[in-house]
């Protein structure tokens, strides 16, 4: 969250940084929330995910006004981004659609394949590459943790988005000559060299992934900061509808 802090320092967006006890109750951050969604001050905001066991995640999504989900995870934002319609996308899988357009991956006619079936990236980034659009226009299939063939699927693909939270689960056979790779996991792993006790590691191997590839994003370093940067971006949108409603 701290990084989301002065990321809009650095580009001029006011913010604020609401801590609350992992004890507080669901009534309370219900509350909360009700007092953003009526500041007029406020062009958005996100809930941190995820909450604590005793809070149902979905109860606090359904309660952020849709206007002001620059999250993109109401069903209102979800619904529109299913139909094409103008909306809030998620921010990550935004963020990777703004990267393979900014180093103009071709996607139109390829093979994607999505793996993991999350509601905040594997699921909405095959909706998004299946659209008539570009990037887009590609033929997706999504495998996930039931999949019984999943190499040889993987291995099909000309562009794979990894989103399955395991790491380093997809390794050098699982990934064809040439292909685009986009890495969106990150697992902290023990790594008693590092001052901090850990290293962040992705869902691919990327030392011995990374000479097959024509494209492939690090962890850390990535998709990260583009999630961060879409999420920017659904801000700078959320001011805008306001100031037209105004």
């Amino acid at each position: 969250m701290n990084n989301k802090v002065l990321d809009c320092r650095q580009v001029g967006f006011e913010s604020s940084l609401i801590r609350l006890p992992a004890d507080v109750t669901e009534a309370q951050l219900l509350h909360r929330i009700d007092q953003l969604n009526r500041d007029k001050n406020i062009d958005g905001f996100i809930v941190q995910v995820p909450l604590p066991k005793h809070i149902d995640e979905d109860k606090i999504i359904l309660a952020i006004d849709p206007l002001k989900d620059v999250d993109g995870f109401s069903p209102a934002s979800v619904g529109r981004m299913c139909l094409g319609m103008p909306t809030f996308v998620s921010a990550t899988p935004n963020g990777i659609m703004e990267l393979l357009a900014r180093y103009q991956v071709d996607t139109v006619g390829k093979h994607c394949v999505v793996v993991g079936r999350s509601n905040i990236v594997g699921t909405p980034m095959s909706i998004l590459m299946s659209r008539n659009s570009n990037p887009g226009n590609a033929t997706v299939t999504l495998v996930h943790s039931r999949t019984p063939n999943m190499a040889e699927i993987c291995r099909s693909a000309d562009i794979l988005i990894v989103a399955i939270g395991k790491p380093n689960f997809i390794n050098e056979s699982m990934v064809k000559e040439g292909a685009v790779v986009i890495d969106v996991g990150i697992t902290r792993v023990e790594d008693s060299s590092r001052a901090s006790g850990f290293r962040l590691v992705g869902d691919v191997e990327f030392e011995a992934v990374k000479n097959k590839c024509s494209f492939i994003t690090p962890v850390p370093g990535g998709v990260g900061p583009m999630t961060r940067a879409a999420l920017l971006l659904n801000t700078l949108k959320a001011q805008a509808m306001h100031h037209q409603a105004d």
